[in-house]
Parts: C-alpha cells; sequence; structure tokens
C-alpha cells in the first residue's frame, strides 16, 4: 500500500514525500481510511508504530476542505488532540506543521501545555486556532477563563490515553467532554487497553471501529535485552563501567523519581560522562533544554523518569537502561521501545537487585520473554533475597557496603598495577 492510495490531497502527499514517509505503517493503512470516511475509531498501538500520522492526516485534509468556509479563532478549534505530557503535546504539534507545510492557507496549529507563559499562549491564540494539542491542565485553565471554546470542534483524539488516565487526568477529561459538542468524530489511540480505557471508550466513542497492530513486544528482533545482576548500591558504578567499557553511545536511562534522575545525572559527570536529567521538577524551559543537549549529543547520557516512557521521538537512541525496574510490567514494552527505531538496532539492559528479582520474572512473563542473568566481572551480586513461609521476603545476610567499596577499591588497584 502507498500513500497515494488512502485518498489524500497532493498538497499532503507533497508533504509526506519532503518529510522521506515513503510508505504507510500498519496503523496508519488500518486507521486513515476509518478516519477519511467519517468514524470512530479505536486503535491500539504502541509508541514508534507511526500512530501521529495516523491520526494527523485525516484532520488536516478535513481542516483543508473546510478552511474555505471557517473563520480561524480561539472560538472555532476544528481539531483538538489531548495528549499526557508536554513532550508529547510539542511532539504531535510539530508533526501536524511538518505535515501542514504544503498546504495554502496553513492552519494555525498550537500546543497548549503547562510550563509555558500562558498570557504568550492566550495572545498567539488570538491570531487563529485551528487545531489545538493540549494537554488537560493547562487547556481547562484557558477554557476557564473564557479564552477558548470548542463549541464548534469537529475531530477530537485522544493520543496515550491509557498514560492519560494512569496519570490521573479522569477528572480533567470528564470536564472537558462537556465543553465539546456531542456531535464530532472521536479517536482514542492507547498502548493498552485497562480497565479504566475501557470505561473511557464507552464516555467518548460513539459506535467505534476497532483497529489494532499486534505488536506486542516491540520489534524484539532489532532490540537485544540483557538482564544483569548486581547489588542494589553498586548499580551506578556498574552503570558507569558500562557506558565506557562498552562505548554506549546515545544512552537513556530510566529511573524511579526525580532526586534519583539529578542524583545520578551528576554523579556520571563527575566520572567525566556527559549526562542530562530529565524529570517533572524541571520547568519548561529546562525540559527543553535537557531534550535538546542529548538530542544534539551534547550529552550522551538522559537520565529521565517515566515520564520519557512514552512520546518521546528520538531514531538513534542505542541504549536504554532500567536502572529501577518500572512499576508496571506493560511499561517495561514502551521502555525499551525507545531503542531499535526507524529500523535500527538497539540495546535493552535491565539491572537486576535481590529487591527486584521476582519483580523482574513477573516483567518476563507479561512480555513473553526469558532472558538470562548476566554478571560482569567486578561487579558478582553478593545479595540475596531469602522467603521465609509466611512471612514477606526479607534480604539475606550479605557484605556491608564498607566492605564492598573496600574490595572494589582493591580491584581497581589490581587493575591499575596490571597494567
Amino acid at each position: 500500500m502507498s500513500f497515494q492510495s488512502l485518498a489524500l490531497p497532493d498538497t499532503l502527499l507533497q508533504a509526506l514525500t519532503q518529510a522521506a514517509y515513503l510508505t504507510p505503517t500498519p496503523i496508519q493503512a488500518l486507521a486513515i481510511p476509518l478516519m477519511l470516511d467519517g468514524k470512530d475509531v479505536l486503535a491500539q498501538a504502541q509508541t514508534g508504530t507511526g500512530k501521529t500520522a495516523a491520526f494527523a492526516l485525516p484532520a488536516l485534509k478535513f481542516w483543508a476542505e473546510s478552511s474555505v468556509d471557517s473563520q480561524s479563532s480561539s472560538q472555532h478549534v476544528h481539531t483538538l488532540v489531548l495528549a499526557p505530557t508536554r513532550e508529547l503535546a510539542l511532539q504531535v504539534a510539530s508533526a501536524f506543521e511538518t505535515f501542514s507545510r504544503c498546504l495554502s492557507p496553513k492552519p494555525h496549529i498550537h500546543a497548549i501545555i503547562g510550563g509555558a507563559d500562558s498570557e504568550e499562549q492566550i495572545a498567539a491564540l488570538r491570531k487563529g486556532a485551528d487545531i489545538v494539542v493540549a494537554t488537560p491542565g493547562r487547556l481547562l485553565d484557558l477554557i476557564r477563563q473564557n479564552k477558548m471554546k470548542l463549541s464548534q470542534l469537529k475531530l477530537l483524539v485522544l493520543d496515550e490515553a491509557d498514560k492519560m488516565l494512569s496519570l490521573g487526568f479522569a477528572d480533567e477529561l470528564a470536564e472537558l467532554l462537556q465543553q465539546i459538542p456531542a456531535q464530532r468524530q472521536t479517536a482514542l489511540f492507547s498502548a493498552t487497553f485497562p480497565d479504566k480505557v475501557r470505561a473511557l471508550t464507552l464516555q467518548v466513542l460513539t459506535s467505534p471501529i476497532p483497529v489494532r497492530v499486534d505488536q506486542a513486544v516491540p520489534t524484539v528482533d532489532r532490540i537485544e535485552q540483557r538482564a544483569i545482576t548486581v547489588d542494589n548500591d553498586f548499580r551506578g558504578r556498574l552503570l558507569r563501567h558500562l557506558i565506557k567499557a562498552e562505548n554506549w553511545d546515545h544512552t537513556l536511562v530510566f529511573v524511579a523519581s526525580k532526586r534519583a534522575a539529578a542524583n545520578l545525572a551528576n554523579k556520571l559527570r563527575n566520572d567525566g560522562i556527559k549526562a542530562v536529567a530529565f524529570h517533572g521538577d524541571l520547568d519548561q524551559d529546562e525540559r527543553v533544554a535537557a531534550l535538546q543537549t542529548f538530542e544534539s549529543r551534547r550529552a550522551k547520557v538522559l537520565i529521565a523518569t517515566d515520564i520519557a516512557a512514552r512520546g518521546l521521538d528520538f531514531d538513534d537512541i542505542t541504549h536504554v537502561v532500567n536502572f529501577d525496574l518500572p512499576r508496571s510490567p506493560d511499561d517495561y514494552v514502551h521502555r525499551i521501545g525507545r531503542t531499535a527505531r526507524a529500523g535500527k538496532v538497539g540495546m535493552a539492559i535491565s539491572f537486576i537487585t535481590a529487591e527486584n528479582a521476582e519483580h523482574f520474572k513477573l516483567i518476563e512473563m507479561r512480555a513473553k520473554i526469558k532472558l538470562e542473568r548476566e554478571q560482569i566481572t567486578g561487579f558478582e551480586a553478593t545479595e540475596v533475597a531469602v522467603k521465609t513461609k509466611g512471612q514477606a521476603p526479607v534480604k539475606g545476610k550479605r557484605k556491608s557496603k564498607k566492605d564492598k567499596l573496600r574490595e572494589a577499591a582493591q580491584r581497581d588497584q589490581s587493575a591499575d598495577s596490571d597494567s
């Protein structure tokens, strides 16, 4: 199948050619015809499958056909895309800009996100708002201030709906739905369909057509997955060792907390490894700066919380590291899917400790994988988790951190003398 066969106008086809989009991905080939036919679509597709184009291209076609008779203003929004994170909203808005570059006239496209100057956003909206990509909180703020109305909305898209609900946007979504006309077209894209998402479909979709691209484990043929056992206190040293010894290039490291991201990035920099942290406590300018530093390769390592598990579209990440395992087994799939994109190969590494070993077994079962446990010389795990019948798991007897640090220093001295 080609994009030409999808009944898209020449202006969009020209933009696709300029952007080197040659053939539709499976989700695009399935969803675009349904959306062009005016159907509500319920699409299940993992990150990295090309779903943005699957809804952006139909939206732009519809807007181009209606733009002659419509007036662009903040009171006449044609298409609304809701996204769970600022970064995803910015990237979706950028994709709309790319696909619309050959349209004349061009639509007014805005990313309405928290962390940005609201007065600047309001000023931009006054010039026209045809397509809005937004996070729910900031969008509601502007609606409550009467700076934007959705009463004439034609198309609503919920992107990464499962993540949106897991981040606690259910109440905001319910309030937004009250602002939107019942007679509209809706598309819902989600990587997974937990019960919350299934309940949401009943509220927002009318006789939806289900579309599913089976890709439970993303491009595993191009991702080398490793599970390395290590004591909890030595994960940082092991990470620094692997980056240097194996000459890792463009590396994304996932940690469990904002504080851990900042601390680990500092330790890598102190060891001569250029690293930046990316987490929810950064303001918008700091987030953009961190991503630009990583994307431009002025830093080879990005230390991030799960805010980066979806929506960040880097095609050249060579290594993904689960420094801390994800809480949800499903998120393992999203994390490792940051590498091996655009036909490239990649590596995903998980650090397995005594505390998380059982959880990783659950991840393996859900992801339908089975990885051999690997040990790195000089970083062999000594901790064990002992489970007594009728009791919660407890740590077994182990060497103290001071003893292990002393042994590591002795190993380093031996290595220096050998060289």
